[in-house]
């Protein structure tokens, strides 16, 4: 059973920097293609960013583009959101996303992380 956890989420003030992690048991996050995810209230679920499998590409959604950036690190099996000169507009619950093997889309899902941007 693939499990995900969240964690680095918090308040932080406009222009501030978070880093959010994603931590798997049952697999190793390196097998896989990962997504990150926010959804605000009342908003719909949006995509953030993903890193493929062989982190031979990330993408990211324009309104965090230049902001925020993936990154695993291998040896700890984690994956990384920084999350640089925040806005209030993203504050949201944060969420790591898997694609399982042979799968093209996000299988596997975390409970999430606040995030809250305020002063």
């Amino acid at each position: 059973q693939v499990q995900l956890v969240e964690s680095g989420g918090g308040l932080v003030q406009p222009g501030g920097s978070l880093r959010l992690s994603c931590a798997a048991s049952g697999t190793r996050l390196d097998y896989h293609a990962i997504g990150w995810f926010r959804q605000a209230p009342g908003k719909e679920r949006e995509g953030v960013a993903c890193i493929s499998k062989s982190d031979t590409s990330t993408d990211y959604a324009e309104s965090v583009r230049g902001r925020f950036t993936i990154s695993r690190d291998i040896a700890d099996d984690t994956v990384y959101l920084q999350m640089n000169n925040v806005k209030p507009e993203d504050t949201a619950v944060y969420y790591c996303a898997v694609q399982a093997s042979g799968s093209n889309k996000y299988d596997y899902w975390g409970q999430g992380t606040q995030v809250t941007v305020s002063s």
